[in-house]
This record gives structure tokens, sequence and C-alpha cells, in this order.
């Protein structure tokens, strides 16, 4: 199984409990090190993005604060904080499936690693072959959450 549908079978459980469909994965020497989804509703805390959760247990199981030569795997491209979150991990390379036009951080918006200023860089690189998935998972999450607040 690709680290990429691992991420969104992590969307996946995100959404059960109620939470914006993303997940995560950080790799390291080709193999899964730490998983994260999205925990804002679940635990009340604004901070606890998918990339967020990933990374911290990350670092927790390798005992260090940069995740040099490891790699992440979004369900989502990432919004600013989490791609400073990102830099300042000093992750490798940005797997991402879906873009995000309205909230994302390194292709929209704020272009996190546009500026010269930023420390580290990560390469980043698009998965189209899993960003209709991912999508749609987003689409049906908003699309009943609508429906919900209309009642």
């Amino acid at each position: 199984m690709s680290f990429m549908t691992q991420a969104l079978i992590l969307a996946n459980r995100a959404q059960a409990h109620d939470d914006v469909p993303i997940g995560a994965v950080i790799v390291r020497d080709g193999k899964i090190i730490a998983r994260g989804e999205n925990m804002v509703q679940l635990k009340k805390n604004p901070t606890l993005h998918a990339e967020i959760v990933a990374i911290n247990r990350a670092c927790k199981k390798l005992g260090q604060k940069f995740l040099d030569n490891c790699d992440i795997y979004v369900s989502l491209e990432p919004c600013a904080m989490c791609a400073t979150a990102i830099s300042f991990a000093r992750i490798r390379n940005v797997y991402f499936a879906a873009m995000d036009e309205k909230g994302g951080g390194i292709m929209h918006n704020a272009t996190v690693y546009d500026s010269d200023r930023h420390l580290w860089k990560p390469n980043v690189i698009q998965m189209p072959e899993y960003a209709d998935a991912s999508a749609k998972m987003l689409r049906d999450f908003f699309k009943a959450r609508r429906k919900n607040f209309d009642k």
C-alpha cells in the first residue's frame, strides 16, 4: 500500500470523529515512522492538524527535534502553519495529493517556501493521481456539514 494511500486512510479516520478529513504520514528509509490525522475537533485544539500530529509523533519516536532524511505525505496541500512546521522540522520532501486554493500555504496564498528568508525549504511534489480521491472526501465532508448546519 502506498504512503499516500495510508494518508488517505488517516483522512477517513479524521472524518469519523468529525474533523476535516486530512491525514499525514512521515516516512524515513522507506518505512512509516509516524502517522497523523486532523484532531482539531476531537481534542478542541486548533493547532492539531494532521501534519503537526505526525511531526510531534515522529520527533518523539526518534527522540530528536529535526526530521532530517524524512518525507511527509499529506492528503491536502499543507496550510501556512503546517508548511512552516515542516520547514522547522527540516523534513526533506513534502508530497501532497489535492491542492488547496483556499487554505494552502505552499502553492497558494502564503506560498511559505517562496521566501528567500526561509531557513529550510523542502522539495514539494504534488501527486495528482491521488488528488481526486482526497478532493472528493473533502467535498463530501463539507457538503454533509452544510446539510447538517441547515437543519
